[in-house]
């Protein structure tokens, strides 16, 4: 199975739950909030900056592996 791992977000910064919440409801897909990461259920890399940038992160400190 695929999944997207977004790591490197500071849990002091940023509710980690609610930006889970809001990338598994604009994807469609399932996932989770845990280790510091979020782990989301299939292939959303294409995706997942652009939801990132509309949450208010700066895209150069988006990187996309």
């Amino acid at each position: 199975k695929l999944y997207t791992i977004i790591e490197g977000i500071d849990e002091k910064e940023i509710d980690m739950k609610n930006l889970t919440k809001t990338m598994k409801t604009k994807l469609a897909c399932g996932g989770t909030a845990k280790e510091n990461k979020i782990e989301l259920q299939g292939d959303h890399k294409s995706r997942t900056k652009e939801i990132l940038i509309q949450e208010g992160f700066a895209p150069e400190t988006i990187i996309i592996k």
